[in-house]
């Protein structure tokens, strides 16, 4: 059984879901925008959410607690330009957003292997 035990697997090892996370997790960041399977967009969604109300947070509050939040969230991207537009750039956009800052799209099944593709992105104010 597996309770208590979050987070999809994607038939993936450990170190390679993880890697797989932050890479999409710091692409939606980029491009604001990103295409891909339904349980990727599902299993990423709520750690960028987190990202960005963190990021919120960060911004608010003091210096201390602001490098805190800079630091966390560049042990979570691969990239510290995107850490950077993240807080700089997007975190400021929903200031006044309680939460849901990203949508999924549906976009129909993939012809390969007919899996169920998604655009995820970043809400518009």
């Amino acid at each position: 059984m597996r309770h208590k035990i979050s987070g999809a697997r994607l038939n993936r090892s450990s170190s390679h879901r993880k890697a797989l996370r932050k890479n999409l997790i710091t692409e939606l960041f980029r491009h604001e925008r990103i295409r891909t399977t339904g349980a990727k967009a599902r299993a990423i969604r709520g750690e960028a959410e987190k990202m960005i109300t963190k990021a919120k947070k960060g911004n608010e509050a003091g210096e201390a607690k602001a490098v805190h939040a800079r630091r966390w969230a560049a042990a979570r991207l691969n990239d510290s330009e995107i850490v950077k537009k993240l807080f700089d750039d997007i975190a400021p956009r929903y200031t006044d957003r309680p939460g849901g800052y990203t949508r999924l799209m549906k976009l129909g099944m993939r012809s390969g292997d007919a899996a169920e593709m998604v655009l995820i992105e970043l809400v518009e104010e």
